[in-house]
């Protein structure tokens, strides 16, 4: 089932593309033939859904202005089809709309349908139905799903049957006869006709399987994506640049810039775990659509350097002599056109300044710990995976039980308490005894399962645990680069997450109580999150407190709401949450995504272009919030009373909150 509609989907998208297109597209050994003409291509990833739709024109067009000729996007599955038949192409969703821009700017579109993506996006792409079909392993030869991306790596983890499910995926490809070349990245073993491509920061030692494929790099890394707890990173241009030329000089004819515009993450679309609500990348267009110098100009002069002399390139190849000691010597140039290494461009300093916007009328509601012993619950002996009970339906899974203790316990008459202790795999948890708030801990992308331990005030009698999980981004899966895994690895959707235990009481007269395999009772989400509490017109559904914010700072599960009209101009916006601890925030019903202000920690020492780039090297904003700001598209705001709705997991000062535009400064 699952698999049929994905076809009929895939395949209504492609006869739409195919209706725009009007064109020839073959191939040789130089590059892609276009309408019979050989030419040298340059790319750019931008996610139509990590940007607002009234963005993605003048996106575009920067892109165009930048020496582009092609757009790079993926098709994100559980975006379009969040349930088994009922599919979504709405708003930022608007796929077609997104292409036909392409097409108005006088464009090519590189369509990745994946429609698993990886992308740091949440589960890689795959709905998280799909999980739970029956029969289902993700990403081999299985009958309920088929089709792929970046299939290198998982085809030799699943041996035989990986190498049989590309196979068959390269066929079905081909068998649409859609006109056009079909590319695999990351898959030595492509056959006929699917072209392998490459994958990294630096290609130039890459060459297609076969003699007669071109030479392509799909994903030539700008940047590198960030964690909540780690740095920001940047990647130098003249780096950059320097593997650009390289790869053509070697014989590449096509380079895609991942990404050429990161954007955001809105709502829960972060995957990881642990992937911050920016997308930013270090790209060209930075996350707010303002050109990224020295980075945008020095390629965009990159590209018109070798747009000069690229009928050569593609229709001759290079002279080359072999020097010895791995150094060779190719034809003289008689005029530097360009060189990686020189910037004529001013660098680009953003600045967050004030709006002096007034955040107007604060109010409060606090979710009701007790409240997860509600009628919305599912009772059992032992402990559950999270996503097994939630199916990503909310980040939150309530987990309560009972505690009895004897008035006989000593703790009762003098000394310190039991320490409750919870073992998690990930990835926050927030811990209450008889309703009140005992303590929080947190996983990291290196360690996502973590322990919870400490006193507890208990009295004689039943007393209340109620453990909070929160899920931080599902897993995505590998891209392996040296010794760093980038997200997760085989068989990602197998991977746990939640409270798996052992939860265990320590200190009392007896020795040990473990907890785990007693009665607990579920309950999925906040009540704010049953009721739409973010959305306008459910805001009338509680009761709000007009106490001083101040008062409430320490709140723990706290809603909050203010009003603010929008500021004149036309700059972006976004909000400063650096007063706040955890959760997510919400303006006009629209999820501006998850915030955490966790600080980060990294190798923050500097940075200089030479040598090999690894995503180690140039790191930024050590001991300062990986994120502060969270991009606020105008297009969501109206003149006046625009409803800003905060949840806050942990505690924060939400009167602090502010709206700030940002700005370029030169230097």
């Amino acid at each position: 089932m699952a698999a049929v509609s994905k076809y009929f989907l895939l395949l209504l998208l492609l006869n739409s593309f195919a209706q725009l297109a009007r064109c020839s597209v073959t191939y040789d050994r130089r590059g892609l033939v276009i309408n019979g003409r050989r030419q040298i291509l340059f790319s750019g990833s931008i996610h139509y859904p990590r940007s607002s739709p009234d963005m993605w024109e003048g996106l575009i067009q920067k892109a165009k202005d930048g020496g582009l000729d092609a757009i790079d996007t993926y098709v994100f599955w559980n975006l379009h089809e969040p349930s088994p038949g009922n599919y979504n192409f709405e708003g930022r969703n608007d796929l077609v709309r997104f292409v036909k821009l392409v097409q108005k700017a006088g464009m090519y579109l590189h369509l990745r349908i994946g429609p698993y993506v990886c992308a740091e996006w949440n589960f890689g792409g795959f709905p998280v139905w799909l999980k739970y079909v029956h029969g289902i392993t993700f990403r081999t030869d299985n009958e309920p799903f088929k089709i792929e991306n970046e299939y290198g790596l998982e085809s030799k983890n699943f041996g035989g049957a990986g190498h049989s499910y590309m196979s068959w995926a390269a066929k079905m490809a081909v068998g649409l006869d859609t006109g056009v070349p079909w590319v695999m990245c990351k898959e030595d073993d492509a056959p006929d006709p699917v072209i392998n491509t490459c994958n990294g920061f630096y290609c130039d030692y890459f060459s297609p399987n076969k003699p007669y494929k071109p030479t392509m790099w799909t994903e030539a890394w700008t940047g590198w994506f960030e964690e909540f707890g780690g740095p920001i990173h940047h990647r130098p241009v003249e780096d950059l640049a320097f593997a650009v030329a390289r790869f053509i000089q070697k014989g590449g004819s096509f380079i895609n810039y991942y990404m050429y515009h990161g954007g955001t993450n809105f709502g829960r679309t972060a995957g990881g775990p642990f992937i911050t609500t920016s997308y930013d990348y270090d790209a060209p267009i930075d996350e707010y659509g303002l050109p990224r110098q020295p980075k945008y100009n020095h390629l965009k002069e990159l590209h018109m350097a070798i747009k000069l002399c690229g009928h050569a390139l593609v229709n001759a190849d290079p002279k080359v002599t072999n020097l010895g000691n791995y150094e060779q010597h190719t034809t003289d140039c008689k005029t530097v056109a360009f060189n990686t290494g020189t910037m004529r461009s001013k660098k680009s300093l953003p600045q967050m300044l004030p709006t002096n916007v007034p955040m107007l009328s604060w109010e409060s509601f606090n979710e009701d710990i007790f409240s997860s012993d509600g009628d919305a619950r599912i009772t059992v002996f032992g402990l559950l995976e999270q996503l097994n009970v939630t199916r990503d339906a909310s980040d939150y899974l309530w987990y309560t039980t009972s505690v009895q203790i004897s008035p006989s316990e000593s703790f009762l008459h003098g000394g310190q308490g039991p320490v409750l202790s919870v073992n998690s795999a990930g990835h926050a948890l927030h811990v209450f005894v008889n309703g009140k708030f005992l303590g929080s801990a947190f996983g990291t992308q290196e360690n996502k399962k973590f322990t919870f331990s400490k006193s507890a005030n208990f009295h004689a009698g039943v007393n209340s645990v109620a453990l909070l999980s929160v899920n931080v981004g599902l897993p995505v899966l590998t891209r392996l680069f040296l010794s760093h895994i980038k997200n997760i690895g085989h068989r990602f959707e197998t991977w746990s997450t939640g409270v798996l235990g052992p939860v265990t009481l320590h200190g009392l007269d007896h020795g040990t109580r473990d907890l785990s395999r007693q009665k607990w009772s579920y309950k999925v989400g906040m009540k704010g999150e049953a009721i739409d509490l973010y959305s306008p017109s459910k805001i009338s559904s509680v009761d709000w407190m007009k106490a001083p914010l101040a008062a409430n700072r320490q709140q723990p599960l706290t809603w909050c709401k203010a009003y603010f009209n929008a500021p004149n101009g036309n700059e972006p916006l976004a909000l400063d949450m650096s007063s706040m601890g955890k959760g997510q925030v919400w303006i006009n019903g629209q999820s501006i995504g998850r915030y955490w202000t966790t600080y980060a920690k990294g190798q923050c020492s500097g940075c200089r272009y030479e040598g090999t780039y690894r995503q180690e090297k140039c790191q930024d904003g050590c001991g300062k919030p990986t994120q502060r700001w969270y991009h606020v598209p105008r297009s969501w705001l109206k003149p006046t009373q625009n409803l800003l709705i905060v949840f806050e997991e942990i505690g924060g000062d939400a009167s602090k909150i502010s709206l700030v535009k940002r700005s370029l400064a030169y230097v």
